[in-house]
């Protein structure tokens, strides 16, 4: 468990998120699970803690955030993928409801959703 903070700790320092925000993400995506994997109906998949979807992969690796796809299963380097997607999110949406659901849905995201729902209740616990 200590890893998992230092990781969070670091990613959220260095691509300027909100370190409660990442963690919550995490939790709600994989429910923390470093190894999780899910297969997706439009034939991506999302990989790790940070539930990293294998569209984002060739972004990942052109800004150096990642340099195979395999590097998204060490659990440090799948946190800094998710704070980079989030921050992406962020600064194309602001630091609003439609950015966390940005980091779910990419373009797609909405204002209002189940999963900004989701994050809303984790993140209301958490505090």
């Amino acid at each position: 468990m200590f890893e998992l903070s230092v990781c969070f700790d670091k990613a959220s320092q260095e691509m300027q998120v909100n370190k409660k925000l990442l963690v919550v993400i995490a939790y709600v995506e994989s429910g923390l699970r470093h190894n999780a994997l899910n297969r997706n109906s439009n034939g991506t998949y999302d990989i790790g803690i940070m539930q990293v979807n294998s569209s984002n992969i060739p972004k990942l690796k052109r800004v150096g955030i990642i340099e195979k796809e395999e590097d998204l299963w060490d659990i440090c380097k799948n946190i800094r993928a998710g704070a980079y997607i989030l921050k992406e999110c962020i600064a194309n949406h602001g630091f609003n409801w439609k950015a966390v659901d940005c980091y779910n849905k990419g373009k797609k995201a909405k204002d209002i959703s189940t999963y900004v729902w989701k994050v809303y209740k984790v993140l209301s616990a958490y505090r």
